[in-house]
């Protein structure tokens, strides 16, 4: 590498090397070593597009994709920098094919693992076992098939088949260093060596002259099979012989351990340095935080700092009156020193200005809220404190300046501030302004907020459930479905059994898709995995180069999804580090303490970000990020569970003070107290976010998570399982005998989730020692009304606007109501209630003759005083609310006359009668009889409905007050929402488009 400056590692590093004599060395037409001269020699030395042979030759190699940026000095060594964007072509001639003696080798460093060649010989580019593909010989320096080792075989196609045979596996790269791969073909046997030594060898019968042909002898950096991708590595050199060099010639043609090795040091050098710097440009011009790399190229460092006050071992720098300089080393495994001298400017009074007005502007908040507010604070680009202060700490709360972490658990990273109280459902929205201010470097600045706190929503009894799932590994999409009735095992599909949401960004695949009510419970959210195997992803890559998203959604019926990023486009969120391997199956789990949700997901972890070496093991482990608006989330995740072997697909539910987590052991055995692989366990423990790094009964739950319960189902389904899911059941449904719950596992292998009907008692009682699983009434349920063939999913309850919105697949309709008014004295009171029992709110307009009156509703209920002098058909109309959500209704009743001071009259007040509003039919309304509503009868009470307007008949009430069986009535019920009314004498009512119905109770 060509120094870049003396201070650096880099430079340093590259001038001894020079004065060393370690250079990776040009060979001569014959080898000082006795090695046969290469028929073609690319040390990496190119001009323009051209990939030069220094053999002497002339089969230079064709460049595509490839310009001067990809390639790099290092250690006075030319290299190539392969990242997937380019190739080269080689010329025919350096391997003949008239028999099969020929010797590739090459020298690399820092290879992807994938599915990729590092050079092949042969042409012609097609899928598997197809006429187009072309036969070849390869290598492929780091495979996802071997995890990481190296893969190489011969290929002639054949009548029977795609006609390949590969080298058994043996071999993988040095991490610690460049390595050299080195093929030699001779006859029928092909050895592979690494580093001049074998590792593995085979037997074919296959022949050259069917490979060798055409122009083009084959490729560096480029497979033939059309869906692999291009090579990932930093390539130092490669040679080719038409012949088949001895072990001993192999094993002095390459470069010395050291030669190698102070390569790789100085290519570790130069990334240290690249991720080193961060937003910065030059370590002698520093201005933000560093960002010092775990590890790089597989190999892992460790930090000290010279002066932890200028620079921290984190990078974190500390900005002043003056530039102040500090060294950072970072320590290798094998002991070598990466030393970088970093030099902190001073920072002005007008550029700690700027990075506050960059800090408070970077906040983003929703003009209107419906969940509690990410009030950071702190900056998260200069790292500026930041304090809130609300105009209403009643409704949005105040930074807590007394905040303090918690000893177990995560901290809250608002410090108490943004925790809303939403006003009561009909009560109206508020208005709140927050004030933010950030402090860097002594000075301050503020920035205002107005924030809008919308009214809680409507609530209605939940009577039934909604599911969400994908089917399987070549339809990963999400299909949804509902129950029919307030019974766990009556769904049918939505949607007429099409997919409700489907991705064409990102992956394009959805997987595992969770459903989880807003803690106000006025919306859903759904999370799903950034997942498409259907798409060509292995399983390998999946894990070890998967999506770094979650996908997000919400919704207020489950019919019609927005994206909760929406602003970002049609695309998920990025929530997961460089140095994960995947984000898998996310959930999210209201945290009563932190006043947020957690979002956890299943994740391998690298070294570094290119995922070459995974030190802390390969095993997946379970991550949480913080979020309250499903748009911004904490970083970097925090590790959640890692007991040192496979964790995958929590759920969690509260009951009681104890959360309970079920969690498939991924592990292929018995791991860390758990009995069975692939299978469910249970833990409990009061706090959500409290770290498990041991599976164990005798963990205190009230500060980590005990375990209670192992190999849960596939002991009775003979099954593994996957995907546990927990449902609170529905009051009413019939297969709740109590606090019911269904427990769900996904047996992925054998139809998907077998349910098992349980309780909540029985959940909170199982311990080691008195497991759930054990229990007698623990048993798989037949899956007869459960989705069909659902795979990973979430069931969810809802109440019956959403049964009947995914029903329709239209959204939600407003539900009926029904008015009911009843007279005691002067004062008129109204009940308001929906065909779903859900809340109404809104106003109910009193109307007599020329006098109207609007109330507010209270609890369902309004009432008015009367005004002296009224009489005749008093109208209560219930006239809605702004949400649309319940229909207008209304009743009426007879108001008679103003008592008379005089002592009422011996004659027989009428019995109590209730007649409810009956089924309306088309029977006209007769002629109603007098004398009812008379001094010294009871309260008078009327109802009617937003049902058709339909003419209604009832018993029919005599002068005296009495029924008269079996005789048209008076006493009549209103079943429209349009009513015509008019006060007949003795104060019975005519109905013009409909009836009122006339009830009578004794004051």
């Amino acid at each position: 590498m060509k120094a870049k400056h003396a201070t650096t590692a880099v430079g340093v590093l590259s001038a001894a090397l020079l004065t060393a004599g370690m250079a990776l060395p040009v060979p001569a037409a014959v080898a000082a070593n006795g090695v046969p001269a290469p028929t073609a020699h690319y040390d990496m030395s190119h001009s323009g597009s051209v990939l030069i042979d220094v053999s002497g030759n002339g089969r230079d190699a064709r460049l595509t994709g490839l310009d001067d940026s990809d390639f790099k000095v290092y250690a006075a060594d030319e290299s190539l920098v392969f990242d997937g964007n380019g190739y080269a072509t080689m010329p025919a001639g350096a391997v003949t094919g008239t028999d099969n003696e020929f010797t590739v080798e090459m020298s690399l460093t820092n290879a992807a693992v994938a599915n990729q060649f590092g050079w092949v010989i042969g042409d012609g580019i097609g899928s598997w076992n197809t006429n187009q593909l072309g036969n070849h010989v390869f290598v492929n320096p780091a495979s996802g098939e071997r995890e990481g080792g190296i893969l190489s075989g011969i290929r002639v196609k054949t009548d029977g088949g795609n006609g390949e045979e590969r080298v058994p596996a043996g071999g993988r790269l040095a991490s610690d260093a460049v390595s050299t791969i080195t093929l030699v073909s001779s006859g029928d046997t092909i050895t592979l060596y690494v580093d001049g030594v074998q590792e593995s060898q085979l037997q074919h019968g296959k022949s050259m002259s069917d490979i060798v042909k055409g122009d083009v002898l084959g490729y560096i950096g480029r497979s033939l099979y059309e869906p692999d991708a291009l090579l990932k590595a930093t390539v130092t050199d490669m040679k080719l012989w038409d012949d088949a060099l001895t072990p001993t010639e192999v094993a002095a043609s390459v470069p010395t351990a050291a030669e190698r090795a102070a390569v790789f040091q100085a290519i570790v050098a130069e990334q240290i340095e690249l991720r080193l710097l961060a937003a910065n440009t030059s370590l002698e011009d520093v201005r933000e935080n560093l960002t010092p790399p775990t590890a790089v190229s597989g190999t892992v460092l460790t930090w000290a700092s010279s002066d932890p006050a200028v620079v921290a071992a984190d990078g974190t720098i500390a900005r002043g009156a003056q530039d102040r300089q500090s060294t950072l080393t970072a320590t290798d495994p094998a002991g070598r020193t990466y030393v970088f001298e970093v030099t902190v400017k001073a920072i002005s009074d007008d550029e700690v200005a700027s990075h506050l007005a960059a800090e408070l502007e970077a906040i983003k908040l929703e003009s209107v809220t419906y969940e509690n507010l990410p009030l950071v604070a702190e900056g998260a680009r200069y790292g500026s404190q930041i304090t809130w202060t609300s105009s209403d700490p009643s409704v949005i709360s105040e930074t807590d300046s007394a905040y303090a972490a918690p000893d177990v658990g995560s901290a809250d990273p608002f410090e108490g501030a943004g925790i809303v109280s939403r006003p009561a459902y009909g009560s109206g929205d508020k208005q709140v302004v927050l004030t933010a201010t950030a402090t860097l470097g002594g000075q301050s600045a503020t920035r205002t907020f107005d924030v809008t706190v919308a009214e809680l929503g409507r609530s209605a009894p939940d009577v039934g459930y909604a599911a969400a799932y994908f089917k399987s590994d070549s339809n990963e999409r999400i299909y949804q479905d509902y129950t029919t009735t307030n019974d766990f095992f009556t769904f049918t599909p939505a949607n007429g059994g099409q997919p409700t949401v489907a991705s064409q960004t990102d992956t394009q695949g959805l997987r595992d898709p969770y459903i989880l009510r807003s803690v106000n419970g006025d919306k859903y959210y759904m999370l799903a995995t950034d997942l498409c195997i259907g798409c060509g992803t292995s399983w390998g890559d999946a894990q070890s180069k998967g999506s770094l998203k979650i996908e997000a959604w919400e919704s207020a019926d489950l019919v019609n999804w927005t994206r909760t990023n929406a602003d970002d486009g049609d695309t998920g969120i990025v929530v997961n580090q460089p140095e994960a391997g995947m984000t898998w199956a996310p959930e999210v789990y209201w945290d009563d303490a932190l006043q947020s949700y957690v979002v956890f997901f299943a994740s391998r972890l690298y070294d570094d970000v290119d995922h070459m070496t995974t030190s802390t093991g390969a095993h997946a482990r379970m991550f949480y990020v913080l979020t309250r608006d499903f748009d911004t989330f904490t970083y970097p995740p925090q590790v959640w569970q890692d007991t040192g072997y496979a964790r995958i697909d929590s759920t969690v539910t509260k009951i009681g003070d104890y959360y309970y987590r079920f969690t498939k052991n991924e592990d292929g055995g018995s791991a860390d107290g758990l009995e069975r692989g692939k299978d469910i366990f249970l833990e409990r423990s009061r706090v959500l976010t409290s770290v498990t790094t041991q599976s164990s009964a005798g963990t205190d739950p009230a500060t980590g998570w005990q375990l209670v319960d192992t190999a849960m189902t596939t002991p009775l389904t003979g099954q593994a399982g996957e995907g546990p899911e927990i449902v609170k059941l529905n009051e009413g449904d019939p297969n709740n005998t109590g606090d019911g719950y269904v427990f769900l596992v996904d047996n992925y292998g054998n139809g998907g989730y077998v349910p098992f009907v349980t309780t909540g008692t029985a959940i909170a009682a199982s311990t080691m020692d008195s497991r759930l699983s054990k229990t007698v009434g623990w048993t798989p349920h037949a899956q007869t009304g459960l989705p069909s063939s659902p795979r990973h999913g979430a069931f969810v309850n809802v109440p019956q606007t959403i049964l009947d919105a995914m029903e329709s697949w239209s959204g939600i309709h407003a539900v009926d109501s029904v008015t009911e008014v009843v007279l005691d004295g002067r004062r008129a009171t109204a009940t308001v209630t929906a065909a779903d029992s859900g809340d109404v709110v809104g106003t109910v307009t009193f109307t007599l003759g020329d006098w109207s009156q609007a109330v507010a509703l209270t609890d369902g209920r309004a009432d008015v005083a009367l005004p002296g002098g009224l009489a005749g058909t008093l109208i209560a109309h219930y006239d809605g609310y702004r949400d649309n959500l319940v229909n207008a209704s209304q009743g009426a009743v007879a108001v008679p006359a103003d008592e008379p001071t005089a002592e009422p009259t011996a004659e027989p007040t009428a019995e109590p009668t209730a007649v409810e509003p009956t089924t309306p039919t088309a029977t006209p309304s007769p002629a109603p009889a007098s004398g009812s509503g008379q001094p010294g009868d009871g309260p008078v009470t009327s109802a009617s409905t937003n049902a058709p307007a339909e003419v209604a008949v009832a018993e029919r009430v005599s002068r005296s007050g009495k029924a008269e069986p079996g005789r048209p009535g008076a006493s009549l019920a209103r079943t429209g929402a349009n009513t015509d009314l008019a006060l007949l004498s003795g104060g019975l009512v005519l109905i013009g488009a409909g009836a009122v119905s006339v009830r009578r109770r004794r004051a």
